[in-house]
């Protein structure tokens, strides 16, 4: 029996769908360029299964999902059309685009949708109730379908309208196969505690979302290896200061508490002894310094080569190594190799080793490595909550029963 079931979630496969409308809620939030452009589709394959599953069934697909973070509506560098253009090339089908997420025009064209046609709506986040789990928005949304189906593990920690709130309106709900198949092997690290081998190691930029995560993982993970931004915090709470390295003062009283409890726990945080700075992410000359001894004016954007080996060694003194979050600025060719070198060296553990995805899985990709890791998920939140939260996440509640 699969975890979802446990939880007396249906998997697509299971659902009456066909001649249907089906709204499937997808995740098209990939990761973009310092321009918006986006950089990786790959992403989008993971859903296919999904898609021709429902169309095989000669069923209505209306497809909906968010992209970035658009501050007004209609924000055209937001737009879903690039999308719809992609999957329609994947599928070698015309697919239908709408400018709009709800309102009379969307519900004509859901009206006009033949048995396998398929019409993407436009960006969810132009409507500002999406991001307010709406009960009025989800009530429209609802009014579009019969069916609904969340194949977005990797924002299924949210409590957005179309993610949490949405399938409360629809009598028939369930799993796509790709959210399905990211559930079941994340749950392998689920009733895990001390003892078990267990290595979270996190990097990334967010450093609010991430420390807040680390505290519960005290109570399931032998070691915490931490790069990245969130680093920077917790080498402040030891006293240490990284130069002009921006760091989040309000967090650190907070890294203090987790460095003491980590202690009473037994549990090793392991912090970088060493780093690749610069004057601006956009310089073109760097240096390696201690973490203790950094030059004045000079921040850090990568792990140095001393960390890389401390993080490898440390990793593989585990049995099983979770890792959500580059090391550096992997964007910029002078600040990807520590994350790369980092990479290459756990691809040869024979551990079982799963990545979060976004940031960490587009650096995997560019250094050919993705094939080495057992798992690359869509979401690195996502899976991170999923774990602290035993395997709860609003997403996942809201398709129950």
């Amino acid at each position: 029996m699969g975890f979802l079931e446990t939880l007396g979630v249906k998997c697509i496969n299971e659902l009456a769908i066909r001649e249907k409308r089906v709204f499937l809620r997808t995740d098209f939030n990939f990761p973009a360029d310092e321009s918006e452009n986006v950089a990786d589709f790959d992403r989008m394959e993971k859903i296919i299964p999904t898609i021709r599953h429902i169309l095989e069934r000669n069923a209505r697909l209306i497809i909906a999902s968010h992209f970035g973070r658009p501050e007004s509506e209609k924000d055209i560098q937001y737009t879903l059309e690039p999308f719809a253009a992609k999957l329609a090339e994947i599928l070698d089908q015309d697919i239908y685009f709408f400018e709009d997420c709800v309102g009379m025009g969307a519900m004509q064209m859901v009206r006009d949708l033949k048995p396998g046609q398929i019409l993407v709506l436009e960006n969810l986040r132009f409507n500002e109730d999406e991001k307010k789990g709406s009960t009025a928005f989800a009530r429209d949304l609802a009014k579009m379908c019969d069916v609904y189906i969340n194949d977005a593990f990797g924002v299924s920690h949210r409590k957005d309208t179309s993610i949490a709130v949405l399938p409360r309106f629809t009598d028939t709900k369930g799993a796509g196969l790709s959210l399905k198949d990211e559930v079941d092997v994340l749950s392998k690290f689920l009733g895990m505690g001390h003892g078990s081998g267990l290595c979270i190691m996190l990097g990334g930029s967010n450093v609010a979302d991430k420390i807040g995560l680390i505290r519960p993982m005290l109570d399931i993970a032998d070691k915490i290896i931490v790069g990245g931004a969130v680093a920077h915090v917790f080498l402040a709470a030891k006293g240490i200061r990284s130069g002009a390295t921006e760091v989040d003062e309000s967090k650190i009283p907070l890294a203090k508490e987790i460095l003491k409890s980590a202690g009473v726990r037994k549990v090793e945080i392991v912090l970088p002894v060493d780093f690749v700075v610069a004057e601006t992410v956009n310089s073109t000359e760097t240096m390696t310094c201690n973490a203790d001894s950094f030059p004045e004016g000079m921040t850090a954007f990568d792990i140095g080569p001393e960390t890389v080996e401390l993080f490898a060694r440390k990793a593989a003194e585990c049995s099983q190594l979770f890792w959500s979050g580059p090391m550096g600025v992997y964007e910029k060719p002078l600040f990807l190799n520590g994350s790369v070198r980092l990479a290459e060296k756990i691809a040869k553990f024979p551990v079982l080793k799963v990545v979060g995805g976004g940031d960490t899985g587009l650096m995997l990709k560019k250094s050919n490595l993705t094939n080495s890791f057992d798992h690359v998920f869509t979401g690195g939140m996502a899976a991170l909550e999923f774990l602290k939260n035993g395997g709860n996440l609003p997403g996942i509640d809201a398709l129950k029963g």
